[in-house]
């Protein structure tokens, strides 16, 4: 057997720290804790049978310690060591803190004796203790260590009950370092000496090669340390004193414990053979054999009274974790002070905390901060280039070197072979992280070095630095801990694997009796099927987390099952409401608006009122009018579904709709926030039919200056549902005469005429309001929408095309705007400490101090001074030609980064009223007024202006209340846009597949060291193409400034042919293929250029 394999456990750089002085350490460390562990007579005994030995020995050959060691000798023999010193660090068994000062013991020297020699032995003591250890590296976070008797080869045979006094020939010491000790003198193709029948059996009486047997222990004894590598040196006190058991005595965690040891371990003799409770166990494994003590992978969240303080002393943070999708190993929390966000990296500082939650940090020591901006070229975090590159080292850093920031390092493990708990995640885990509790380190209490030239973050400048921290504390679990995937079955476990389609969410362990009853048996029948599972704890002492299994979803590339996943995932409620709900409502149907309604309310029902919606809304909640004046001006009406006079403060229908907050607007259908009797048919404004509404209506001029304001409730009656479509056709053809035929059905009392001239009129004013706004410093960054077209019976996407936004619907907007601010300074003025607003707070000004770099660099004049000096930069810079929307489109997309979200707040609670203002509107007051039939925050509105006008009650909620309920609609909010964009993803997919491959132009939006990303023109959609995908010869990365650019090489399509170069930077149009990959997934491939190489 060739010794280089038995040195692929090693790890040099690690023995070079170590030095050749400490080569005996761990031989001498595990007897030092036998002579302080064990005090029996046994233990005497056997110590004066092995001092005896140990003397035969010195007297026939000298002093172990003088012995000549040939050069080649004592390499191998310090190398075998070191390599014996891995097994042992692997099991648990660590130096002693004093290997450098104490003298070798007397164990140690014998064995490097042994080693020097080739004196090596295998019986069936070795390969019982190595059966066990294989059976117990079946879980590597378990790290139980009595796994280790080796019993002499006469007593071989013995019962697991019997116990034999131990003698010289019979002890093997610490049986982890047996292994090592013997294939090392094996492999190196020592001579036996005689003397070794003494202690070990020869393998053969002349030296001659091993029985098949021999070598197939052998192998058994190398896989067992194959897969018993993990490094568990950074917690040594995690191993007792007391693993180590000497020879003939059975260890109490193995499966054939005797009875004499059971008894010992304060076991009853009636708990059979099965049993592995040891004295530190306490029963907490007590079914499941060969589990011991399990290592801590994560720290324990810090108690709620430390926390506040932290807090309130400013030593901690705390705000909304956010993880990178793509490379989930990397999470970000908002800075407090605006500037660049707080890095979280790696699986362990983050602590079990999930995306979306509020956790609290701790900032890490300075120089553990990540350098952002090295002064070399390439390593820059500017928008569109790199992100920040993994390697950038600097003392306190461990970083994945050659990494890419490309590369989702995404820890695979086997689970038949390494089985949950594996140590192979936290191992990369440790590449990954920074120093704190659970990541790497070289040495237990060493300092981490950098390479030659390393840049060490304490003498950089805070601009080039991104604070790093650690999760000690989860403040809101804001996850919903429900996540969909895919079931494996482990074999000889009592749980399943479950692997979520999310990366950002651990694997969980879920009981077997959760799965479906012949999963065992057929586990490769349920491989496609997706299911639901609910995370219920994450211990501190495990990679997995634990779960149940809510439901079966069905198969994974199908739309309903895959919906549904998308929906459980982001806690969206699609149940059916309950018979409790339904009972709020009126039950007399069809239900009229009782006559003391008319009495309370302006009627305006002869006025032209009409809707204006998409084509397929059924919740009409927004009506317009507008009516000339004798003087010139226009009355103009913007009413709104009163949906709060059905929806009562505190009874169960307030209670559902204010848990789901939104309603959720699928590609197929819509979730509703309200039963379907109140979005479609009570609330809804249909036409030709008498509604109830809340009413703002303005005396404006052609020019749009307000000359009065009214606000109440009102009854309307809708003349007429239009499209955006008729709207549009009206707006573009003014003196066009529509027949009844080209509209919808609408009220004879209101004549085709008079729809299409209040449109005109509405138009007319709407653009003078939309100027206004813009010269008064709004900003709009407007994104891509894809919209489908699905097939009437199966509700497949038979096509698709980018949603344009135009006039008519600009027209609404404006409308609905001016309503929402007026609106909001009403409630504001009547209650100044319990008004529902929503504010946009300003960018990040550190990001907008990168993108301005960036842009500057690309010959882009972007001003950022102000919403309004950004909005007009956007539409002065990019040219006039056809593919200045597409450029104007990734600019935008650039412009957003910086950009925060707006929310829902409690006026009560932002002191200063500055932090009020919305800054992409640039308004002082804004709030949402206008679709109360699909968001909550807009009933609480409704409620708030009927008690500042008198025509209702006052408002029940408190301040605390307010904020809480905002807070929650905002949570609301943001999951409810993941799903519709994820359920736009998903049909994109689909009609990848079934259509596809797809061509289109598209425009790089941003360049990477390895990838790019694209935006593709004809769709809309985004897409990262990784170079190592394309049938490059080579590609060359590099910056010009802040500039990052790319040289694509293609290879040759023949030998005749010369290579085609490619060059790449932001702007840049190129051709790409999107083809399916897998059922619901699609890849972005571009097309090979034809241009050739001078």
């Amino acid at each position: 057997m060739d010794h280089r394999r038995q040195a692929k456990g090693s790890n040099p750089s690690r023995e070079f720290r170590r030095g050749q002085n400490h080569m005996a350490a761990p031989q001498k460390d595990a007897y030092s804790r036998l002579l302080s562990q064990h005090h029996s007579s046994k233990f005497r005994s056997y110590l004066n049978q092995f001092a005896q030995q140990q003397q035969q020995i010195e007297e026939s050959h000298g002093p172990a310690v003088s012995d000549p060691i040939p050069d080649t000798s004592e390499a191998r023999s310090r190398k075998g060591e070191n390599e014996m010193r891995e097994t042992g660090g692997r099991n648990g068994y660590s130096a002693s803190p004093n290997k450098g000062v104490q003298a070798e013991s007397t164990l140690s020297l014998y064995m490097e004796k042994l080693n020097e020699r080739g004196e090596a032995g295998e019986n069936l003591g070795v390969q019982q203790g190595m059966a066990v250890r294989q059976r117990h590296s079946k879980r590597k976070d378990t790290n139980t260590s009595q796994d280790g008797d080796v019993e002499s080869g006469g007593e071989g045979k013995q019962t697991g009950s019997e116990t034999q006094e131990p003698d010289a020939s019979s002890f093997r010491g610490p049986s982890v370092e047996i292994p090592s000790l013997l294939e090392t003198s094996v492999n190196k193709g020592m001579a036996h000496s005689p003397r070794q029948g003494a202690v070990f059996p020869k393998h053969s009486s002349d030296g001659g090669p091993e029985s098949v047997q021999e070598q197939d222990k052998k192998k058994k004894l190398k896989k067992t340390q194959k897969k018993g590598r993990c490094d568990v040196r950074r917690d040594r006190s995690e191993y007792s004193d007391g693993d180590l058991v000497p020879a003939g005595q059975v260890p109490r965690s193995s499966e054939k414990q005797s009875l004499s040891d059971r008894m010992t371990a304060g076991q009853s003799p009636g708990r059979g053979s099965g049993s592995n409770v040891t004295p530190n166990d306490n029963g907490r494994h007590r079914n499941n054999p060969g589990r011991g003590r399990k290592r801590q992978v994560f720290e324990p969240y810090m108690a709620p009274q430390d926390v506040s303080a932290g807090l309130k002393r400013s030593e901690l943070l705390q705000g909304p974790l956010r993880i990178n999708p793509k490379k989930y190993h990397e999470a970000f929390l908002p800075s407090p002070d605006g500037l660049r966000d707080i890095f979280i990296d790696g699986i362990v500082p983050r602590n079990r905390a999930l995306n979306g939650d509020v956790v609290v940090v701790k900032l890490l020591p300075r120089e553990q901060w990540k350098v952002i901006k090295p002064d070399k070229e390439g390593d820059s975090d500017a928008p569109g280039g790199p992100s920040e590159r993994a390697g950038s080292a600097a003392p306190g850093i461990i970083t994945v070197e050659g990494g890419s920031p490309d590369l989702i390092i995404d820890a695979q493990f086997d689970s038949d072979k390494d089985g949950p708990g594996s140590s192979l995640l936290h191992s990369s885990v440790k590449k990954l992280n920074l120093n704190t509790a659970g990541s790497a380190c070289p040495e237990n209490g060493a300092t981490p070095t950098s390479k030659p030239g390393a840049i060490d973050p304490r003498n950089l400048a805070d601009k080039f630095l991104q604070r790093t921290a650690k999760v000690v504390c989860i403040a809101e679990k804001k996850h919903s801990r429900a996540v969909t995937g895919f079931l494996k079955l482990l074999p000889d476990k009592e749980f399943a694997m479950f692997s979520p389609v999310d990366h950002r969410v651990p694997r969980v362990n879920v009981p077997l009796q959760d799965c479906p009853e012949n999963f065992s048996a057929r586990a490769a029948d349920y491989a496609n099927t997706l299911f639901v599972c609910r995370i219920t704890e994450w211990r501190d002492d495990s990679n997995f987390a634990e779960g149940r299994l809510a439901k079966s979803l069905g198969q994974a590339g199908e739309i309903e099952p895959e919906t549904e996943g998308i929906l459980t995932e982001y806690d969206v409620d699609f149940s059916e409401f309950s018979k409790e709900v339904l009972g709020c409502l009126p039950q007399s149907l069809p239900w009229t608006i009782p006559a003391e309604e008319f009495k309370r309310r302006k009627d305006l029902r002869k006025a032209c009122v009409f809707t204006i919606d998409p084509a397929t809304a059924r919740d009409l909640d927004d009506a317009l009018s507008c009516i000339p004046l004798p003087d010139g001006n226009f009355e103009v009406g913007v009413h709104i579904a009163d949906v709060s006079y059905f929806v009562e403060e505190g009874d169960a229908l307030d209670s559902i709709a204010s848990r789901r907050a939104t309603s959720v607007y699928l590609v197929q259908k819509v979730i509703p926030m309200l039963p379907r009797l109140l979005c479609e048919e009570l609330c809804s404004l249909n036409p030709m039919t008498d509604r109830l509404t809340f009413s703002v209506i303005w005396k404006l001029t052609p020019q749009g200056k307000i000359l009065d304001e009214w606000f109440g409730r009102t009854v309307i009656r809708s003349c007429v549902k239009l499209s955006y479509d008729h709207a549009q056709s009206m707006i573009e053809a003014p003196e066009k005469l529509f027949s009844a035929e080209e509209l919808p059905p609408f009220s004879p009392e209101h004549p085709v005429d008079e729809i299409h001239q209040a449109v005109l009129n509405l138009h007319s004013i709407a653009k003078q309001l939309r100027k206004q706004r813009f010269e008064g410093g709004a900003l709009r960054l407007d994104q891509l929408k894809l919209s489908f077209t699905l097939d009437r019976e199966s509700g497949m996407p038979q096509g698709c095309y980018i949603y344009k936004y135009r006039d008519s619907n600009k027209l609404v907007e404006e409308f609905m705007l001016l309503a929402n601010m007026a609106t909001a300074h009403q409630i504001y003025r009547s209650f100044p400490d319990q008004a529902l607003l929503r504010c946009h707070p300003p960018p990040q000004t550190k990001m907008v101090d990168d993108l301005l770099e960036f842009c500057d660099q690309m010959g882009l004049k972007l001003d950022f001074s102000s919403a309004g000096a950004l909005n007009r930069s956007l539409n002065d810079e990019l040219g006039v030609d056809e593919y200045s929307s597409a450029r104007k489109e990734v600019l935008t997309h650039m412009c957003s980064r910086p950009m925060q979200m707006a929310v829902y707040f409690c006026t009560g609670v932002l002191k200063a009223e500055a932090l009020f203002r919305h800054y992409a509107l640039n308004v002082p007051f804004y709030t949402h007024f206008t679709s109360p039939i699909r968001r909550y925050a807009d009933i609480i509105v409704h409620r708030l202006l009927a008690a500042s006008l008198g025509c209702g009650p006052r408002v029940s909620l408190c301040q605390s209340d307010v904020q809480k309920q905002a807070s929650h609609c905002n949570d609301k909010k943001m999951a409810s846009k993941r799903v519709q964009e994820l359920s736009a993803d998903l049909f994109f997919a689909v009609l990848v597949k079934e259509s596809g491959p797809l061509e289109s132009e598209a425009m790089v939006m941003g360049v990477l060291d390895q990838s790019f990303d694209v935006l593709v023109l004809r769709y809309g959609v985004q897409k990262r193409i990784y170079c190592n995908a394309l049938p490059l010869r080579d590609f060359h990365f590099r910056k010009v400034g802040k500039k990052p650019e790319m040289t694509l090489i293609w290879a040759a399509e023949s030998e005749a042919e010369a290579p085609v170069q490619q060059e790449l930077s932001i702007f840049t149009l190129v051709d790409v293929v999107l083809k399916a990959e897998g059922p619901m997934k699609y890849s972005a491939i571009l097309k090979r250029p034809c241009e050739m190489m001078s």
